[in-house]
């Protein structure tokens, strides 16, 4: 398979694009800073340089050409502020959406967040704010839209949305739900979660909680029932 990964060179990303190139898979690793490249190839990946703040569909689509596959693991990260939530933890998830429609791609699947559509409705409209408790809402919001959007969607998605994020190696050992409870899990196991969902087909049309837990992703993935 070929796989384009948005948010190409963060950490579930990278970790994604090795455990897809040991696989024998090719992952594209879209990226907005072609300083990032070497580390990208180092993963065994693709660089495409492509800023997904600054660019349309129909460019994304065209970029997309022979791609059977995308992942949405890009996020604005700290520090950045609640408009730029919206502008790529949203907005971009939707741009992904709209060019893998335009395409042909069918498959989907989208990195989240867990408990998303449990924000502040009116913090979360505080765009403007710098209070962390703001952007921590708008942040919930801007993934809960992304996620109601692509389920919307005439596509095979697959939401995966992990609790808190650890650097701790993967277990391969995960619980999966609609609620699982907070919770953490290693950024390696959520990486599996979507290697395995794209490469066995599986969890298609299913949006779920992911934390560490008794079951291996396969069987997790393979019991899911949403």
């Amino acid at each position: 398979m070929r796989i384009a990964i948005a948010g190409g060179h963060g950490k579930i990303a990278r970790l994604l694009e090795r455990q897809l190139a040991d696989a024998g898979h090719q992952a594209v690793a879209i990226i907005r800073n072609a300083d990032q490249t070497a580390d990208i190839e180092a993963e065994g990946a693709e660089a495409l340089v492509l800023d997904l703040e600054q660019t349309d569909a129909d460019t994304l689509a065209a970029a997309l050409n022979g791609v059977d596959a995308v992942v949405f693991a890009a996020g604005a990260g700290p520090g950045s502020g609640a408009k730029r939530k919206l502008t790529i933890d949203r907005d971009g998830a939707i741009l992904l959406a709209d060019a893998a429609e335009r395409a042909g791609i069918r498959r989907y699947v989208l990195v989240s967040a867990i408990a998303t559509d449990d924000f502040d409705s009116e913090a979360a409209q505080r765009v403007d704010s710098d209070s962390d408790d703001d952007v921590s809402q708008v942040y919930l919001r801007a993934k809960s839209e992304a996620d109601a959007a692509v389920r919307e969607r005439d596509l095979d998605w697959t939401i995966v949305r992990p609790g808190g994020l650890t650097d701790e190696p993967g277990t391969g050992l995960v619980t999966l739900a609609i609620s699982t409870g907070r919770s953490s899990i290693p950024r390696a196991d959520v990486a599996a979660i979507v290697a395995t969902s794209l490469v066995e087909g599986v969890g298609i049309r299913q949006q779920f909680e992911a934390i560490s837990g008794g079951d291996t992703v396969s069987d997790a993935l393979a019991t899911l029932r949403y």
